[in-house]
């Protein structure tokens, strides 16, 4: 019997790429119209670049493909999808259409511009801790975020069982002043305390966690859904901060009714793309003496007849609360330069 011809290593790399693109070209079929069933309605629970987890109305999750028409799409948006009569590498349908956001969490990226993350979202659920440490300066920056795309925020101060009695009055005092202007305020602990009154204000919303690495939303998401058995991170020693430890967004459902959708690399959110005017009507307090100043252009600093430094001297605005908004606009200009000085960036 004749030995068989070894192939040459162009004629293997050749055979290699014709198999990868066959099976890519499977996984990203473009499914014809004899093979989809009729359209359905469903919700992203979670996206993979090119492709969905879809769950239909009866709790039943399908992978599909997305139609070129469909230019954004994250988890929470609500979706018109067809089956295919079989699968094609685990691909079971295609989506179609998106139905129109009532809300959509953004994020700003100096590269992409404005990043869609989550939609329909009812809740941003705002997780703060005293490990690492409690910040003021990034709590307002998510209310400010929170305020300018209209979604209600929530504050949960997580591992509140670390507190001391001195530690807690310092803390308790400084969280009053986020419930003096409306803003609903939660504690919580690793070991489950105050759990019922998070569920209770997430029952039949959708909602959705956001806060620093380390602060505890993962745990939180094990505590509320035990079933899921997220992988926990830990705070590092050495630097304090906690280590990522979801890879992308995925929405989960609460037995008695609700919905949390874990997200991926929400830290601190950057308002460099957002205009000072925006960053102060975005610290609610503010709004009502905003248009009072004597000048148009008033910078709210040192400016004479400043109507908002009037209200911090007659305490009528927190002194603390107007100095983390003059925090976060010195911040917006340092990024403004630094994006303007990458070069990158044009």
């Amino acid at each position: 019997m004749a030995k068989k011809k070894k192939l040459s290593k162009n004629q293997v790399r050749r055979v290699q790429t014709n198999q990868n693109n066959r099976l890519k070209k499977d996984k990203n079929k473009q499914w014809d119209e004899s093979e989809l069933g009729a359209q359905l309605e469903g919700v992203v629970i979670s996206r993979f670049g090119q492709h969905a987890d879809i769950e239909d109305e009866n709790g039943n999750v399908e992978r599909c493909n997305l139609r070129r028409a469909v230019k954004s799409l994250v988890t929470g948006d609500k979706v018109v999808w067809r089956a295919g009569n079989e699968s094609h590498q685990g691909i079971s349908g295609v989506v179609e259409a998106v139905h129109p956001r009532t809300t959509v969490l953004t994020r700003p990226d100096y590269y992409d511009g404005i990043k869609p993350i989550a939609a329909n979202i009812d809740h941003i659920i705002i997780v703060s801790s005293i490990a690492p440490d409690f910040s003021r300066n990034i709590i307002d920056r998510y209310l400010v975020a929170c305020e300018d795309i209209g979604i209600t925020p929530i504050i949960v101060l997580n591992k509140s069982d670390l507190l001391d009695d001195e530690s807690r009055k310092m803390v308790d005092n400084e969280l009053q002043s986020y419930r003096n202007i409306g803003y609903n305020v939660l504690y919580s602990s690793m070991h489950g305390d105050g759990l019922d009154s998070l569920k209770s204000v997430m029952k039949d919303k959708i909602n959705i966690f956001v806060g620093q690495s380390g602060v505890g939303k993962t745990s939180l998401l094990n505590m509320l859904l035990p079933e899921v058995e997220a992988v926990t991170g830990e705070i590092s020693e050495g630097s304090g901060l906690g280590k990522h430890t979801t890879t992308t967004a995925r929405l989960y459902h609460f037995p008695d009714g609700g919905d949390l959708i874990d997200s991926p690399g929400i830290r601190e959110f950057s308002l460099w793309h957002l205009a000072p005017e925006r960053i102060a009507s975005g610290f609610i307090e503010f709004r009502e003496h905003l248009g009072g100043c004597r000048f148009r252009d008033c910078k709210h600093k040192i400016d004479p007849g400043c109507a908002l430094v009037e209200a911090v001297d007659a305490g009528k605005i927190d002194r603390a609360r107007y100095k983390s908004f003059l925090r976060i606009l010195e911040t917006m200009d340092d990024a403004k330069n630094a994006r303007h000085r990458d070069p990158n960036t044009h």
